[in-house]
């Protein structure tokens, strides 16, 4: 196959990658964000220490992040089916995306506000601060180089995942790597598509260190 043909299908299937990674990205911090500081709140020493609801919580995102995402892709196919009207294509592949990274990104939420120091926490509340007042302007500002870190690890995930989601006919360079690098034989865009895949990955990764350096040294 010639470059000339290639083009086109590589352009193609990167500008439906990208879409897969925003939407996905974006419904995953409106999902994983709070649930990953309902997480911390209603931890032991918490701001809203609740034991049964950190259980239940805490079963949710362990539950969501043991299921390989293969699998995750086929149980939520009714679901798929129920919110966007189909399974197949790019727009499909945004709701087992977004349900297989959710919790992923929730613990690493969770991990980046536990790195807030207690005493800081404590002397809003010495303040006066209210609870939500402390969540918005103290825990969140306080871990956003943590949070800006784990969301590019939750990127990269995503990248891999919607490599993935070519299996059931997501679109993207991952369907573009199966029905013409494997079953077709060419060997030439797969190895391509993989470059491709690897630039985007190096870009993101770089990004997300750079912006998480610069809000570190505020």
């Amino acid at each position: 196959m010639s470059w000339d043909e290639m083009s086109p299908l590589l352009w193609e299937a990167t500008g439906q990658t990208a879409l897969m990674v925003v939407w996905s990205t974006l419904f995953t911090v409106l999902l994983g964000l709070p649930l990953g500081v309902a997480l911390i709140l209603t931890d032991r020493g918490g701001l809203l220490p609740s034991a049964p609801v950190n259980r239940v919580l805490g079963l949710v995102v362990n539950i969501g992040r043991s299921l390989p995402f293969i699998v995750l892709m086929i149980a939520v196919i009714p679901l798929t089916r129920l919110i966007v009207g189909t399974t197949i294509g790019t727009f499909a592949a945004v709701v087992p995306l977004t349900l297989g990274a959710a919790p992923f990104f929730a613990r690493l939420v969770e991990t980046a506000l536990r790195e807030v120091g207690r005493d800081t926490v404590q002397a809003a509340q010495a303040m006066g601060a209210g609870r939500w007042t402390i969540i918005g302007k103290v825990l969140l500002p306080e871990a956003r180089s943590g949070l800006v870190a784990g969301l590019t690890v939750t990127v990269v995930a995503l990248i891999s995942y919607s490599a993935m989601a070519g299996v059931i006919g997501g679109g993207g360079l991952g369907d573009l790597a199966i029905r013409y690098g494997y079953q077709r034989f060419e060997t030439t865009l797969m190895v391509v598509t993989v470059i491709v895949l690897i630039v985007i990955v190096q870009l993101v990764q770089t990004v997300g260190d750079a912006v998480a350096r610069r809000l570190t040294r505020r």
